[in-house]
């Protein structure tokens, strides 16, 4: 059990405090409700940029990494399709510090040229490290638009190409941070050895002058239902074959959301999931074969990846993952218990880290009920063998399906 204890500043920033007081840390995490799925079409890669230029200085500290270390601190961030998440790691007692650089921040950036120019080489870098010079590296490159027609989930969190990157100017960099990166925008969550009163008189110092900036949310398009299978084939200088299939998905907020996700895990999580055991060990037809989903708010995929073994077919393939569909419906039960155990061991495991626990309270709030938090593995034991059932007749339709051939050269 996560308790939490919550309240609202006037410029709308919403905080959560979760005490624990066997910790000497404070950890402050830091939700902002804006992802890549936020951005225009036309110039992609802000929400990810964002998340390097928020390390780069802010309105009255040039540098946010050197105060944090002086007092034994951390920090880090990542961004999704969804939101953009910052954290940093305090010793209680020096747990203003983490407060000071945390609300300056979002009270503004420095927005100096030179750290734009700096860290859109650092992003160009990791785009082509990652998703151009690496093998299979731009799967989701070619993927991701064939799956999605409307939906800005049909680019990576990076961007489309490199050039959206290099065309980002100063100007639209301060428009998207008055946009997005407004106390009522975020989601500020204190995890740690600090009671209420506590945090609220440190809220009330640092966070309640900020000023609160008008947040004109993009409209997200709804990605129409898919109705007939799409096929796409990709050929480059990699070591084996491999198939990529995206199925559409509900998104995380569905009561259908949790069904999707144990049934990917029944396909493809572990050595003793189906996937593994007919394609993998028996076969030998992949190897390597899972299966997974990409857990997004909207509605998302799961996706099934494999790497041929040499000489087999992608006929032969596609023959191998129909049999393991059609063995999902002669299941026994143990199955579904068994990825049930699964899951519910990752939350329990995960719950003991202050960090986890601090990122957890934060997303579930934004996702509409904090004490969700506290009802995850309820709703995993929830699912019964009809609601899989349902998921793999709704799921996993070839209609429904994008497939890509990855072949090398």
């Amino acid at each position: 059990m996560i308790e939490f204890e919550k309240f609202k500043l006037t410029n709308g920033l919403e905080v959560i405090l979760h005490q624990d007081k066997t910790s000497s840390l404070v950890c402050l995490n830091t939700l902002y409700k804006v992802g890549s799925k936020n951005e225009d079409p036309d110039k992609t890669g802000f929400a990810h940029l964002f998340e390097h230029l928020m390390f780069g200085g802010s309105k009255h500290i040039p540098n946010f990494d050197s105060p944090l270390q002086a007092v034994g601190g951390d920090n880090n961030a990542f961004t999704s399709s969804d939101i953009t998440n910052y954290y940093t790691t305090v010793p209680a007692n020096n747990i203003e510090t983490g407060f000071w650089l945390e609300s300056d921040r979002m009270l503004a950036l420095s927005f100096e040229e030179e750290v734009l120019e700096r860290e859109k080489n650092v992003v160009i870098e990791e785009f082509k490290q990652r998703y151009l010079n690496q093998p299979y590296g731009d799967v989701w490159l070619k993927l991701s638009p064939a799956a999605y027609q409307l939906h800005p989930y049909r680019w990576p969190t990076i961007g489309k190409e490199i050039s959206h990157i290099k065309n980002i100017n100063m100007e639209e960099v301060k428009v998207f941070f008055d946009t997005y990166y407004a106390p009522s925008n975020a989601i500020l969550v204190i995890a740690g050895n600090i009671n209420l009163l506590e945090a609220q008189q440190l809220c009330a110092k640092w966070f309640a002058p900020i000023e609160d900036r008008s947040v004109n949310k993009r409209i997200i398009p709804l990605e129409p239902k898919q109705s007939q299978h799409r096929h796409i084939d990709l050929k480059a200088q990699v070591p084996q074959n491999a198939i990529y299939k995206a199925y559409h998905m509900p998104g995380r907020v569905s009561k259908q959301y949790q069904a999707n996700d144990l049934l990917s895990d029944i396909l493809g999580r572990g050595k003793s999931s189906i996937l593994h055991q007919r394609g993998v060990k028996k076969s030998q037809i992949f190897s390597s074969l899972s299966s997974y989903v990409t857990g997004s708010i909207d509605p998302g995929l799961m996706i099934i990846s494999g790497r041929l073994s040499e000489n087999i077919t992608f006929e032969t393939a596609e023959k191998t993952l129909d049999d393991a569909f059609q063995e999902l419906t002669t299941q026994p039960a143990e199955s579904l218990q068994k990825v049930k155990n699964m899951a519910t061991s990752s939350i329990t495991f995960g719950e003991i880290d202050l960090l986890n626990r601090a990122m957890s309270l934060a997303y579930n709030t934004h996702l509409g009920n904090t004490d969700l938090v506290n009802k995850e593995i309820d709703i995993v034991e929830a699912v019964t063998e009809k609601e899989i059932s349902t998921a793999i007749h709704s799921t996993l339709l070839e209609s429904n399906c994008t497939t890509l051939y990855y072949h090398k050269n």
